[in-house]
């Protein structure tokens, strides 16, 4: 074989070679790219997710009220804030250890079993309440008589009642108010709602605005009668409570001081 028979069999070789690698590259790069390009579908479907979910979280929904929705949400949540603290004020408070004292009452009743109404009115002094001021209404009114002593009685019992239930009160407005404000929220939430359903042409961009708008109605609503419905259970419960030991007080006074039909004031 001549020698360019043999230079031109050796370059036909480097270039089927050369050929050849560039085919086998190429076979390997294709699923390498197919695969590149399903990651970016993936990251951009996760983006989206991503994205959706930001739209949707509690905070766009409550920012996307604009100012009133703002005012409307912190509102809500100081009544929250006001109705917790009086019902853990209200059970401090509204106690029939502490509005009639057991050591108290012993007090009084052993001044009363031996007549001696100045000594029981120094207790009432020494130690004042509700079932003192009850107590020093009827010790009051000794002089004019039996009939007299209850009316005074009754009277003392209605206004201390009245101020055991001043700041239980406060619950009911609670309980009242906080639903109007979520109702508020639920009406600003639909007017949204339609005002997108005009200004904005249909597509995804409209249908999420309109799902923001839904939610931020019904978070409103549901945050009012979260906190109502604690509220006014607890008013009933302490309004009963206070009643009844409003009306234990009036029976407790009117007992102890029953013997005073037939018994002389002790002067010191």
């Amino acid at each position: 074989m001549s020698k360019k028979m043999r230079v031109l069999l050796c370059l036909m070789l480097s270039i089927g070679l050369l050929g050849f690698t560039s085919a086998v590259i190429a076979q390997e790069a294709a699923p390498a790219a197919g695969a590149g390009l399903e990651l970016d579908a993936d990251a951009a479907a996760a983006a989206a997710s991503e994205a959706q979910q930001d739209q949707m979280s509690f905070y766009r929904i409550v920012m996307s009220g604009g100012f009133m929705g703002v005012v409307l949400w912190l509102s809500l949540g100081a009544c929250s804030v006001a109705g917790f603290a009086l019902i853990v004020d209200s059970f401090i408070t509204i106690r029939e250890k502490k509005i009639v004292p057991d050591a108290f009452v012993t007090k009084v009743r052993e001044s009363m079993e031996q007549g001696d109404v100045m000594k029981a009115m120094k207790h009432c002094e020494e130690e004042p309440g509700p079932l003192s001021s009850i107590l020093t209404a009827g010790f009051s009114n000794v002089q004019e008589g039996f009939e007299a002593i209850q009316e005074a009685v009754g009277i003392a019992a209605d206004l201390e009642s009245e101020k055991l239930l001043q700041r239980v009160t406060y619950l009911n407005v609670v309980a009242n108010l906080a639903p109007m404000l979520g109702l508020l929220g639920t009406v600003q939430g639909m007017i949204f709602a339609f005002a997108t359903l005009g200004t904005q042409s249909a597509g995804a961009a409209q249908q999420a605005m309109l799902a923001v708008n839904i939610a931020q109605a019904l978070y409103t609503t549901a945050g009012g009668l979260v906190a109502a419905v604690p509220a006014l259970a607890f008013f009933y419960y302490f309004r009963n409570r206070a009643t009844k030991i409003t009306l234990g007080m009036e029976a407790l006074t009117l007992d102890l001081i029953k013997v005073l039909r037939n018994v002389d004031v002790v002067s010191e």
